[in-house]
């Protein structure tokens, strides 16, 4: 059975880098982004036009090629959370995140009791369809394994940052950049010292709970500085804009 080290490895002090699926339904997606590299990915649900068939089959490539398939749910509810988490999604990040409620309610859908109350059906995907021995053994180690990430997309979000960060179970907040700008009335202004510093409060508040922060940008040099400043599981681009840049760069010296 394909553990799920991704926590360990933020555990550990490393700063992972992922990217997200936003259209191809290929399960081999998976297996691809695992060659180049990615540390983990996350299948966009919120926006992308995903249904639960397609993600089932990138998430059973993904464990078979032993990287980490998380998925942003398109909204909190028990059956959303339960179905990903049945297919073996290695963790899921919960969209504008604003209230300690909604954060509760990820965790409570998610995690099995005591810290949640996951419904309990242990032959299927993410067991590998092989036999538990020791249930409550399995439950407690996919409890620790499991990433719960609440993304940060507002000014309510930020003010509420550290309230939701202290609920047991969430282990990282990751920033939206474009809704955050957006919701300051600064959209696209990543230099502006507003928005720095709430992207900074974000940072403080997950390293004062020994917790994790992140976020998402197309530019490998834009992110370098969020790195730096302490940010460890971040998203570089998505499958469309990486097969955008590696095409028209292609397409630049061949039609010189």
């Amino acid at each position: 059975m394909m553990k799920n080290n991704l926590k360990a490895r933020l555990k550990s002090g490393e700063s992972v880098i992922g990217t997200m699926i936003t259209v191809f339904d290929s399960p081999e997606i998976a297996k691809i982004l695992k060659v180049c590299g990615f540390d983990y990915f996350i299948i966009d649900c919120e926006h992308g036009p995903y249904d639960y068939s397609a993600v089932a089959n990138i998430l059973a490539i993904a464990r078979e090629a032993g990287i980490p398939g998380i998925v942003r749910i398109p909204e909190i509810k028990r059956e959303v959370v339960l179905k990903y988490m049945e297919m073996g999604a290695a963790g899921l990040l919960l969209p504008n995140t604003e209230t300690v409620e909604q954060a509760q309610l990820l965790v409570q859908h998610a995690k099995y009791a005591p810290l949640g109350n996951r419904g309990v059906s242990l032959l299927r995907a993410h067991t590998g369809f092989e036999k538990i021995g020791n249930a409550v053994e399995y439950m407690k180690s996919v409890n620790e394994e499991t990433v719960l990430m609440v993304q940060i997309e507002s000014l309510k979000g930020v003010e509420n940052v550290g309230r939701i960060l202290d609920i047991d179970g969430i282990d990282a907040a990751f920033m939206g950049p474009n809704d955050l700008s957006q919701s300051m009335g600064i959209l696209g202004q990543f230099d502006n010292p507003d928005f720095i510093a709430a992207i900074d409060r974000v940072i403080l508040s997950a390293k004062e709970r020994g917790k994790y922060s992140g976020t998402h940008l197309t530019s490998s040099d834009a992110l370098q500085p969020w790195i730096a400043k302490g940010m460890t599981i971040n998203l570089w681009a998505n499958d469309v804009v990486l097969m955008m840049a590696g095409a028209k760069s292609g397409l630049e010296v061949l039609k010189k």
